[in-house]
């Protein structure tokens, strides 16, 4: 029997999935205050591949889900309210549909980027888990006086790749059939599942909300079906990072905007300028004037020549003897789909163009690269119609 204690320090919170991660060969690393597996027993390259061909199963019951339900009894007030600390249209969300989202400050900075669902009677929030606390505060200070606020403790499980439809149709075989932000609720045996098509791999996907009670159970059953496979966090940020996908706290933070982040795709017209609800969420004169007219920066990918991968941190350049840097590389890694090296990062709208090519400093030696489209691989979620 394996201790799912042992060499976990104590400030380290854990998930309720911490001692099966841990019998499953899991090698375990601090994350965002919880005890996360990095990897399992097949490692990161291996767990990537397995999710883009089969099935993946990933524990992220550390992040944040939180309820906001209106004092008033209708969603409406709610969605407004949340109208109020982000720059998406809520209030047309109908519901059983979700989407992404983010809370901004005065300064059009990101202070964390979200899922909001709607559930019918109260809205759904799906958090980082390392924003979690700051972002309930956020909730609580400026939106007590509409909606009661509650974090919910509850497991999250995340089903992801090609295989996941036929993975979830054992669990909720209606499920199935949902749209890409199609999001349900299903009863089995008195207890609530609350099942949403998304993910964050650029995969066809899942995730699956359920009591902590019955975590265990149902990533057990799960991983006993054919093609599924437990998959760390490694294998998470690189399936992430080929789909273009950004990771709060390195792409994203409080000094980024929406726009420079190419994330305005995400700010629908009616909160826009001329639209019915524009504006009215922090930091908004600067977004919409960003949205209106550019911003200096922007995210972009970057393919490094050759094959060593350029991280996260690295200083970008104009040329390869430029002294003063331009931009930093936010995210990079080996991309095991495109058997490349691959990165984002952000450099001034003079470079965005496809094809610029910029320079890494990587341990004093600049690394050509070039701006690329993202995402280095095209998503595969499942946008067809529903079936009943």
């Amino acid at each position: 029997m394996v201790d799912a204690t042992a060499d976990t320090p104590p400030d380290l919170k854990r998930t309720p999935l911490h001692a099966l991660n841990v019998a499953l060969g899991g090698r375990m690393v601090p994350f965002a205050g919880y005890d996360m597996p990095v990897q399992f027993r097949d490692g990161v390259l291996k767990e990537h591949l397995h999710t883009r061909n089969a099935a993946g199963l990933f524990d992220v019951s550390h992040m944040g889900q939180i309820v906001l339900r209106p004092k008033s009894g209708d969603v409406g007030d709610a969605a407004r309210a949340l109208e109020t600390l982000v720059p998406v249209d809520v209030l047309g969300l109908p519901e059983g549909r979700q989407r992404y989202g983010f809370f901004t400050n005065d300064r059009g900075g990101i202070l964390d980027d979200l899922m909001i669902a709607n559930r019918g009677d109260h809205l759904l929030l799906v958090v980082n888990a390392a924003c979690k606390d700051a972002d309930e505060r956020h909730l609580r200070e400026h939106l007590s006086g509409t909606c009661e606020i509650e974090r919910l403790d509850r497991a999250l499980l995340a089903i992801q790749g090609p295989r996941a439809a036929e993975v979830v149709a054992t669990l909720a075989p209606s499920c199935a059939h949902k749209r890409f932000m199609d999001l349900a609720s299903l009863t089995v045996v008195g207890t609530e599942y609350i099942v949403s098509r998304s993910g964050y791999t650029g995969e066809d996907g899942f995730e699956v909300s359920v009591p902590l009670s019955h975590a265990e159970e149902v990533a057990r059953a799960l991983l006993a079906l054919d093609g599924v496979a437990p998959i760390g966090l490694g294998a998470r940020d690189s399936l992430r990072l080929e789909a273009g996908l950004c990771l709060y706290g390195a792409d994203l933070d409080e000094t980024t905007t929406p726009v420079e982040a190419a994330l305005e795709w995400a700010i629908q017209p009616v909160r826009r300028r001329g639209g019915a609800r524009a504006g009215g969420f922090p930091g908004g004169d600067i977004i919409l004037d960003q949205l209106a007219n550019g911003a200096d920066r922007r995210r972009v990918g970057l393919k490094a020549e050759g094959r060593q991968p350029v991280r996260g941190g690295a200083a970008i350049y104009a040329s390869d003897t430029a002294v003063q840097s331009i931009g930093t590389v936010t995210s990079g890694g080996f991309g095991p789909s495109v058997d490349a090296p691959v990165a984002m990062g952000y450099v001034p709208t003079a470079f965005v163009a496809p094809g610029s090519t910029v320079f890494a400093d990587v341990r004093g030696k600049r690394i050509p690269m070039t701006v690329t489209p993202l995402p280095f691989v095209a998503p595969r979620f499942h946008r067809g119609t529903p079936r009943t």
